[in-house]
């Protein structure tokens, strides 16, 4: 069932090696915090070039903060550790066009980092957000 969930919306175009692939909170949330969507997670992330953008330090540090809240410390602070620790590239996008994208789109200006992050560097996107994975589809088809 949560290969159901995972969308992976891709521009046109092959990699030769290392294929990049941005990753929103809800893909690195699922790995880091053990949560079901782990093992589609995973597999989406294996074999590729992680990139997402600057925000995501945000996001993950406010799902460690409520799994905190919910009497999961300890795997809030290794979360945390194992982000830490994990390749991924963090990139800053072009604000102007993430607040066009995000208006155009409907987006929040946290979704529509994402999708301006995958824009951007040509990339696939990968999330659960059924809204973003929609609205990724249509855009990075264009």
């Amino acid at each position: 069932m949560p290969d159901d969930l995972l969308v992976v919306a891709e521009p046109g175009g092959r990699y030769a090696r290392n294929p990049p692939l941005v990753v929103d909170c809800s893909v690195l949330a699922a790995v880091l915090f053990d949560e079901p969507e782990r093992e589609a997670a995973a597999r989406a992330m294996a074999g590729k070039e992680l990139f997402a953008p600057d925000l995501l330090n945000h996001e993950i540090v406010s799902v460690a903060l409520k799994k905190t809240a919910a009497g999961y410390g300890k795997l809030a602070q290794q979360a945390l550790t194992d982000l830490d620790a994990l390749r991924l590239t963090r990139c800053s996008i072009d604000a102007g066009a993430q607040f066009e994208l995000a208006q155009r789109a409907g987006l929040t200006a946290y979704d529509a980092a994402y999708l301006q992050l995958a824009l951007e560097l040509r990339a696939p996107l990968a999330t659960f957000d059924r809204k973003l994975g929609k609205v990724a589809s249509k855009v990075l088809a264009d």
